[in-house]
């Protein structure tokens, strides 16, 4: 008798059209930290979900978390194929002190539930904050009043964290509106009761910059959304993404005068003065990228291309009155193929 071909059990067939067509739940952010929040005033941190699957239907079937002191609002409808949807989390602040709380997402897009956490600090006093809040865009109070990301590399992901309080008589929905696409930002908590703090998470994707050398742009801090922007609430952004260096033997050498410019009006609405530029390496030197940092200062470069020995000047005029409405320090960047002098700043002091 021969042997016969063995029959699988009808289950293995079913099982693996399933496992294929499951869906893939992806988390943004799965952990968020809301800061500080007063004994008793509930706090919330929003975990945005995308359906990452190459199906269309994406269902949360429950999420539960890990004690009845934190609630759960969760969507109830299907997340179709490559959209997101938002998962909230209450904790009641009950307690005094660091807290750790998690929730666990049970869906049709992964076999194992994936889990969210929510971290924070209950104080009994909830102006309890070493930050010093220096800065008011309409009663919301922050510890910055503009951002810099200096020094990035190609694919570098970099954060930067922000203070808030609400100095108002109102409840607060904090946000940041206008932001660029390689720029995002995590408020928490959500709602900011009068004197009461949070802070801001900015996120910067450099891989999501296309030019090397200064980005520049401006967001706004928000009381609530939907709120119209203004001079009162705009904050500059500035990123600073370096060349690739390629570092050789016969490499140029750039050399300057010197880093910083002092400039003295004496009643003058402009001033110029200037800063010496030489090539002192073996071979070409090129200065790809001449950008300032902010408004009320003009350039001149005499050439943005030396020989070894060759030198040329940079001219720099600053105007007295745009400067009296600058936030940060006046300087001037340069980018170059001198793999030690990629990213030359020249700070200017202007009185």
């Amino acid at each position: 008798m021969g042997i016969g071909k063995k029959v699988l059990p009808f289950y293995l067939f079913t099982f693996l059209p399933l496992t294929m067509q499951a869906q893939r739940l992806s988390i943004a952010n799965p952990t968020v930290d809301i800061g500080h929040t007063g004994y008793d005033m509930p706090v919330t941190a929003t975990f945005e979900i995308h359906n990452k699957g190459l199906m269309s239907k994406l269902e949360i079937q429950d999420v539960k978390p890990d004690c009845n002191c934190t609630k759960i609002e969760f969507p109830k409808g299907e997340i179709g194929m490559g959209d997101k949807a938002v998962i909230k989390m209450t904790y009641d602040a009950r307690m005094l002190g660091h807290f750790n709380k998690q929730a666990a997402i049970y869906s049709n897009g992964s076999e194992e539930p994936v889990y969210i956490t929510m971290t924070g600090v209950v104080l009994a006093d909830p102006m309890a904050h070493s930050a010093s809040y220096s800065y008011d865009f309409n009663n919301l109070l922050t510890d910055a009043d503009d951002l810099e990301f200096d020094n990035l590399n190609k694919g570098e992901t970099r954060t930067a964290e922000m203070h808030i309080m609400n100095n108002g008589t109102t409840v607060m929905q904090p946000n940041v509106l206008h932001l660029p696409p390689y720029l995002t930002a995590q408020v928490t908590p959500e709602r900011l009761s009068p004197g009461h703090n949070g802070k801001v998470v900015f996120t910067l994707h450099s891989d999501k910059i296309h030019d090397y050398g200064l980005t520049q742009t401006s967001v706004y801090m928000a009381q609530q959304l939907g709120e119209k922007v203004n001079a009162d609430t705009e904050m500059p952004v500035s990123a600073v993404l370096l060349p690739p260096v390629v570092s050789t033997a016969d490499a140029p050498q750039l050399t300057l005068s010197d880093s910083t410019l002092n400039l003295q009006f004496d009643g003058k609405a402009k001033k110029t003065g200037e800063i010496l530029i030489a090539n002192s390496g073996p071979s070409r030197l090129d200065i790809s990228s001449l950008q300032m940092f902010t408004r009320g200062l003009k350039v001149t470069l005499g050439k943005s291309s030396l020989k070894p020995g060759e030198q040329t000047k940079l001219k720099i005029t600053a105007i007295a009155n745009d400067l009296l409405h600058v936030r940060t320090t006046p300087r001037v960047l340069m980018i170059t193929n001198d793999p030690k002098n990629s990213k030359v700043i020249i700070t200017v002091h202007a009185k």
